[in-house]
């Protein structure tokens, strides 16, 4: 698998709040299980948790752990 890196535009947006990523703490996010599509761009790590979150990204794709195991 091959992933190409470069840097987002000056003026590139939140995915999630549309907050110019750069006046921020940025974070790229790329789903590489599916044909590594486009990058996501988030201003910060509240935003990101918030869209996961909203979007229910996490349902079903965690580990499970229980203290008796």
């Amino acid at each position: 698998m091959s992933t190409t890196v470069s840097t987002p535009d000056a003026d590139e947006t939140c995915a999630y709040c549309g907050s110019r990523i750069f006046e921020h703490d940025p974070i790229c996010v790329r789903d590489c299980e599916e044909s590594c599509g486009s990058p996501a761009y988030f201003c910060n790590y509240a935003c990101l948790a918030a869209h996961v979150d909203e979007e229910n990204l996490t349902a079903g794709n965690a580990c499970e752990w229980s203290p008796e195991e």
